[in-house]
Order: structure tokens, then sequence, then C-alpha cells
């Protein structure tokens, strides 16, 4: 059996900001790769919403395209602070201390990965116009669920059901490990 495959060196530097500042809620490895392996298929302006402390903004830079840019938004301003420090000599990521909503008149973006709640709960309605048509979301921190309608926690999973059943975006649920699944939403 082979090792896993080594961070790219923008997410060791983000993984290492994390324990620097104790924050311990970023995207998993899995996670990120898939979103390197989308923002690598995408072109323009990538957003996320809820930057943390860089992971996801750093596996989405490992897979950027020279013709696209990351525009991030963390509403806590230590935690932008730190993640700013990260991409400070990379013109091709913006780190913004600012409400995910403050990005609104910046889209649409071809990409746009939720890893805040709020964006995330705030449903296709809100998300809707803020993506190009064809433009990709990516919703993480599923647990995988193989019943319809969708139940977590013995209760539906109205977040997870609201976006599979959306006829704005075509979206599929996937595994990226054997107790977490992602959403990705294509807008039509």
């Amino acid at each position: 059996m082979s090792a896993p495959p080594e961070l790219p060196p923008v997410v060791a530097r983000a993984f290492a900001m994390s324990r620097k500042h104790g924050y311990v809620s970023f995207c998993r490895n899995e996670t990120g790769r898939l979103l390197a392996a989308l923002a690598a298929s995408r072109s323009g302006t990538l957003a996320e919403f809820g930057t943390g402390c860089g992971v996801g903004t750093a596996w989405l830079r490992s897979g950027i395209r020279d013709d696209s840019r990351i525009l991030t938004a963390e509403l806590d301003p230590k935690l932008a602070k730190a993640a700013a420090g990260i991409f400070g000599d990379d013109d091709r990521v913006d780190v913004l201390a600012a409400d995910w909503s403050t990005l609104r008149d910046q889209g649409p973006f071809s990409l746009l990965f939720l890893d805040a709640r709020e964006p995330k709960t705030a449903g296709a309605d809100t998300i809707i116009d803020l993506v190009e048509p064809g433009g990709v979301v990516v919703l993480d921190d599923f647990t995988p669920c193989s019943s319809w309608p969708p139940v977590y926690e013995g209760r539906v999973d109205v977040l997870r059901e609201q976006w599979l059943t959306d006829d704005r975006f075509t979206t599929v649920e996937v595994m990226v490990a054997p107790d977490a699944s992602v959403l990705i939403a294509t807008k039509r």
C-alpha cells in the first residue's frame, strides 16, 4: 500500500496556521482534494464563504487555473488576518474580513464553496444569483445518507433535500470518506 499524496505546500501552511490559532473547524483533506479538482475545471472568479484559517482556500488555490482568482470572506477578523497571511504574496487570492453577504456584488462566481453555516442554511434561493450558469456550488460537512427522504439523527435533512430537489441545479451527493459527504450543485 502506498502513502497518501503529499499535501500541496500552500495547504500545509494553512494547516500550520490553523494549529497555531487552535482552529479545528477546517475542511477535510478528502474534501480539499475534491475542491482542488473542481477548481482546476473552472475559470473566472471562485469564491469561498467561511475562510477560517484558509485550509479550504488553500485547497482551491492548489488547483486553480491561470485564468482564475479566488475571493474568500471570513467573519472573524482574527481568522481572516491569519488566512490573509498565508496568501499575502499571492495576487490571485483575496481574503476579506467580512460577512459572506458582502460578496454578493462580486459575483457571479464560477465556483462557490459554502464553508460557513449561515450561507449553507440560507438555501438555494439566496445562492442562485451568486453563481453563473454552469457554475458549481459545493457544500461540505454532510454525513452520508442512503435513505430518501434523507434522514439524519431521526429528522428529515431539509437542507440536503432542498439542494437535491431544486430544479435550478443538478445536484449530487458524493461520499468523500466513509463518514463524510459533499453536495455538488451545478446551476442549470
